[in-house]
């Protein structure tokens, strides 16, 4: 994911998670809110300790941002999104959470189908 396209500002991160709404699944937690002001949907990823060390956060994060590249352009634009990483998140690869996370983003109604023309 380019990093234009990251969510990093520390105020930015805590507006989310306060303002947001989440949804939940045991691989990962999904916190998005709507801002008129965003028009490139930037994405956060967050691994706490409870994941695991240094590298089973850094895999998790790295997995994560993947998934999440690679259904940036279906994400609403006016959508900032947090992407908190579950210890579970380690058994599994990125094309099975690629398709969790594109589930949980319909589910959040900020999924948008794009048709070729």
């Amino acid at each position: 994911m380019e990093r234009k396209n990251r969510l990093s500002n520390t105020l930015d991160i805590q507006r989310v998670r306060r303002n947001g709404k989440s949804i939940a699944h045991p691989l990962f937690v999904l916190i998005y809110a709507r801002d008129k002001a965003v028009n490139n949907a930037p994405v956060g990823v967050i691994a706490s300790k409870a994941v695991g060390g240094a590298v089973e956060r850094n895999r998790a994060k790295r997995v994560l941002r993947s998934a999440a590249a690679e259904l940036h352009e279906h994400i609403q634009p006016d959508c900032m999104m947090l992407l908190i990483a579950r210890q579970a998140i380690l058994d599994h690869d990125t094309p099975e959470i690629t398709e969790i996370l594109a589930s949980q983003l319909k589910k959040a109604g900020i999924f948008r189908e794009i048709t070729q023309e």
